[in-house]
């Protein structure tokens, strides 16, 4: 069990204590932007710990209209690192403090051509990366991200 407290911090970032029977005790900081799209369920979109951030899976939802965008696995990965680029200018970071993305895909067959639009958001700063493919994904979608990025401060 934990329990968590909120308070108020500058922009659209919340910060939480965390607390847990193990007697750990630290801030973090929820990320939320209107640059990408809300949560879907009982998570936030990002969150700020320890000079870390971690998001949660990003999908190709339009921000403002909560829809999956229409067309193949080109036009939903690009859309999932506009969501990215989102998350990342909320925390101040750019796509270069990426240390890790896990990336699911629904068909193994799209990865030369996810790996295209992968590597021009990334450019020369390649993270650490984990690709699967899966069964199934929210919302019937083709591509899935999340990642693990460190913080400038």
């Amino acid at each position: 069990m934990f329990a968590r407290t909120l308070r108020l911090a500058p922009a659209l970032l919340k910060t939480r204590t965390l607390t847990t029977t193990s007697r750990m005790s630290a801030p973090y900081q929820v990320i939320a932007t209107d640059k990408a799209p809300a949560a879907i369920g009982p998570y936030v979109q990002a969150v700020s710990y320890n000079g870390l951030i971690y998001s949660s899976g990003a999908i190709p939802l339009d921000p403002q209209s909560m829809e999956v965008v229409p067309g193949g696995i080109e036009a939903q990965a690009t859309q999932v690192f506009k969501n990215i680029s989102g998350l990342l200018a909320a925390s101040g970071i750019t796509a270069a403090q990426v240390l890790k993305t896990t990336c699911f895909l629904k068909d193994m067959n799209d990865f030369v051509a996810f790996n295209k639009i992968y590597a021009e958001f990334f450019g020369e700063t390649k993270p650490a990366r984990s690709c699967v493919e899966v069964a199934r994904l929210p919302k019937d979608v083709l591509v899935e991200i999340e990642f693990i990025a460190v913080s400038k401060q």
